[in-house]
């Protein structure tokens, strides 16, 4: 099976193993370390690989619009989602951790329209490159609220 053309580029190697790190990092400390990323707060988010079947994690931003969790898609590539969004929306449901090693079972969807608008508002508010990342993009970013399953 060939592999995608990023695989091997020192980036993404770079990138996986600052996401391995990050989560190591959270769980060890409950949050304490790699509970934030530039002073925005920081979950895990737990998926399973559609096509390989093998469980992941991602740390994540993510807003806390209580009862519910939001995160957003952004770094997928200019015209593509990132692979954790797609395995996530094939899952009914998932679960995420929080810092202080607060697990939570969540249920995915995709906002849209006012809720969409207000809740992207919120998320370029904590974290501004999210506004400057859009503009590279001709792809609406999905933001996924995280429902209590």
């Amino acid at each position: 099976m060939p592999k995608a053309p990023h695989a091997a580029h020192p980036f993404w190697t770079l990138h996986r193993q600052g996401a391995r790190l990050n989560r190591a990092l959270f769980r060890w400390s409950g949050g304490r370390v790699g509970g934030t990323f530039r002073g925005v707060p920081v979950l895990l988010l737990d998926h399973v690989g559609r096509r390989s079947g093998v469980a992941r994690t991602n740390p994540l931003i993510y807003l806390d619009d209580a009862p519910d969790l939001v995160v957003v898609a952004s770094k997928g590539g200019s015209d593509t989602h990132p692979a954790w969004f797609h395995n996530l929306m094939a899952m009914p449901t998932t679960d995420v951790e929080l810092p202080g090693g607060v697990r939570r079972r969540v249920r995915p969807r995709v906002a849209d329209g006012p809720e969409r608008e207000r809740l992207w508002g919120h998320l370029v508010q904590i974290y501004r490159p999210y506004a400057s990342y859009a503009t590279y993009t001709d792809r609406e970013i999905p933001v996924v609220v995280l429902e209590p399953a």
